[in-house]
């Protein structure tokens, strides 16, 4: 006897399961997959050690609401499961930017995913309560894209888009590691995938790719020598023990995403507002920036949340560790700006043109 004749509810589960993967996919979405809320047991302990060890840097954020973060059954008790979303972004070009230019995150070059991917899983987390109410089933659902107290990399594993790999970010044996994660919880019990497992074996390819040594261990990050945490999160000056392995990455860096060989089934990106628009600009430009032109320049991009201040900050470690002497008067034009962290990196940058030898 079949299941469906065992268990009427599991072949309506089934059903719908099946239409919401193909609507995910008409979407936009690349995966789809299934956990019920309480599917990542260990992330809560995992979370606080990170945190006890201070590996979170200043994103206080990550210690607030832990139980939440640990435990997505407790963010929302009525859910009953958690539908993951995988977005794919992989970049067309991935050439070597110059020295003189400085170096965004492929994911950053384009529109801010966050808007994008919270459009789209409205979309689909609407078509799914349209769909249930249809059925006579009731059904709310709160979505959620990177910014809300959600382990989403963990949820994912468990419900099979791919695994966490050594550096600690999702990879997919059919995605890559190119890719945006999405997450509807809805009150909805639907049938869930399998977890996924490890498929990294003795490959250290992204640890050893890390110029400032962020790995203590493979699936163990430090954000504190995180080149996407010192750009982006981190206020104030960076140690100077770490500026020279910044290189010319002046927002995120993609050095240990790049590294993975499951890359080479990356799947292309489909949507239009992920290609390039910002590129990797000269650094001379963006040293000249106000608040006013910076704001111009990346709006509608998630480079915005970091001010002007902070991404000037890091244009002029990037000159610094540029050697084009002729980057010299951008520098020397910002040792007296207001901003005192900025100023401190003009002068860094200026000694470090004058004898590269200088930490």
């Amino acid at each position: 006897m079949v299941a469906e004749q065992i268990f009427p509810c599991y072949a309506v589960g089934m059903t719908l399961k099946s239409r919401l993967h193909a609507r995910a996919l008409t979407e936009g979405f690349s995966a789809m997959g299934i956990c019920a809320p309480d599917a990542i047991p260990l992330a809560a302990d995992r979370l606080a050690a990170f945190v006890a060890d201070g590996a979170h840097g200043q994103m206080g954020w990550m210690a607030e609401r832990m139980e939440w973060r640990g435990n997505p059954a407790a963010l929302w008790p009525q859910a009953r499961s958690v539908i993951m979303l995988a977005e794919v972004y992989t970049p067309s070009d991935r050439s070597p930017t110059p020295p003189d230019h400085g170096e965004i995150s492929c994911y950053a070059q384009g529109k801010d995913y966050h808007d994008l991917v919270k459009r789209r899983l409205k979309r689909l987390g609407g078509w799914l309560v349209d769909q249930a109410k249809k059925a006579g089933e009731p059904c709310e659902i709160k979505v959620f894209v990177d910014t809300a107290p959600v382990m989403e990399k963990p949820l994912a594993q468990a419900a099979g888009l791919g695994w966490q790999g050594k550096h600690t970010n999702l990879l997919s044996r059919d995605l890559g590691n190119w890719f945006f994660l999405g997450a509807i919880f809805t009150t909805l019990d639907l049938p869930n995938d399998a977890a996924e497992v490890s498929h990294c074996g003795s490959c250290t390819a992204c640890l050893d790719a890390c110029p400032t040594k962020a790995f203590p261990a493979p699936y163990q990050l430090d954000a504190r020598r995180c080149i996407s945490y010192l750009t982006i999160e981190h206020k104030g000056p960076v140690d100077l023990d770490l500026r020279q392995g910044l290189g010319n990455r002046i927002y995120g860096c993609d050095l240990c995403l790049a590294a993975c060989p499951w890359n080479k089934f990356a799947a292309e990106a489909r949507e239009i507002g992920y290609a390039a628009r910002t590129g990797n600009p000269p650094l001379a430009e963006l040293a000249a920036l106000d608040d006013a032109g910076f704001r111009a320049r990346f709006a509608g991009s998630p480079i915005k949340r970091i001010g002007r201040d902070r991404m000037v900050r890091n244009v002029l470690y990037a000159i610094g560790n540029s050697g084009d002497p002729r980057l010299a008067p951008a520098a020397r034009a910002l040792r007296a700006d207001p901003d005192p962290t900025v100023a401190e990196a003009a002068d860094w940058a200026l000694s470090r043109l004058a004898d590269p030898a200088k930490p």
